[in-house]
């Protein structure tokens, strides 16, 4: 008895450190995240003591280090916009294609060999896509479209496609991988083809984990700094053109963070105002990607 109750208390003390140690994890992160929440917003208020929100939300022209700074952010805002739907346009119907070939319709064997090559392709710096589309898919788009600009979002943003093509992939093979058997044998003992099961079946099971793979691939597009600095130029217009220079919020906040600011300047503040705007698109298609899965998956169960 007493060697059962000193394994007992050796149990509960190992149990107790765990849980103290999982508990400080958690609460460091929450920390952490709020920091970094309050020092975006402290900042961000400085500048909109210097210019107004109305002025920044639907002004035309972003030249902080002007004499005559105008600080409209439409024109980032629309660079990064061009680059994220060439980006999607490449990513999400290749990379949802792959993953239900690999699922469905690939054999074991060459599912092992296809799937780690995939993945490569996320494992690789992203400063080599940016020279890799500068180098190679620019040069290939001006040959194909007269006029085509040596920097320019076509090419950024088909470069950050293919590096986030494997994230679609590989997320929404999980996905469709996990859905039960015994319900595509179902579909498939009703008569229905290997087609119809995977629209009728596979892809609305594997709604919310194919939903969650976009935002997150496109999230990582919106955020993504290296490719749209090195390929996609740093000329601010307000432009939908894909052949043209752009600058992104990312590309500006790299720019701005290599000390041409001068600390407590509205340049300077403005910095922090373009990454709390980055922090509330990302958040917000976060938020509303979760209200659609929620959605669906309540029509799934009624």
């Amino acid at each position: 008895m007493i060697l059962i109750n000193k394994d007992k208390m050796k149990e509960t003390k190992s149990e107790l450190v765990v849980h103290s140690l999982l508990l400080a994890a958690a609460v460091l992160s929450v920390f952490i995240t709020l920091g970094i929440i309050l020092s975006l917003l402290l900042n961000t208020f400085s500048f909109f003591q210097e210019v107004s929100i109305f002025e920044f939300l639907t002004g035309k022209e972003w030249t902080p280090l002007f004499a005559n700074p105008q600080y409209g952010v439409l024109p980032l805002i629309t660079g990064t916009l061009t680059v994220t739907l060439v980006a999607a346009f490449i990513a999400i119907p290749l990379g949802l294609a792959s993953a239900i070939f690999l699922s469905e319709y690939s054999p074991p064997s060459l599912r092992k060999i296809l799937k780690p090559v995939l993945e490569i392709l996320a494992g690789v710096p992203s400063i080599v896509y940016g020279y890799f589309a500068l180098n190679l898919i620019t040069p290939l788009l001006q040959k194909l479209i007269p006029g085509t600009e040596i920097y320019n979002a076509a090419s950024a943003g088909i470069a950050m496609g293919i590096m986030i093509m494997p994230l679609v992939s590989s997320l929404s093979e999980d996905a469709l991988s996990s859905v039960p058997l015994g319900m595509k044998h179902g579909g498939y003992a009703l008569g229905a083809t290997k087609l119809e099961v995977v629209k009728s079946i596979s892809l609305p099971y594997a709604f919310s984990g194919i939903v969650s793979s976009f935002v997150l691939a496109i999230s990582r597009a919106i955020g993504e700094t290296m490719i749209v600095t090195v390929a996609a130029g740093a000329r601010p217009t307000l432009t939908l053109n894909p052949l043209g220079s752009v600058q992104t919020l990312t590309a500006f906040i790299a720019q701005a963070s290599q000390g041409d600011n001068a600390h407590g300047t509205t340049s300077y503040y403005a910095l922090y105002a373009v990454g709390m705007l980055l922090f509330l698109i990302t958040f917000s298609m976060n938020f509303y990607a979760h209200r659609i899965i929620q959605r669906k998956k309540e029509e799934l169960v009624a």
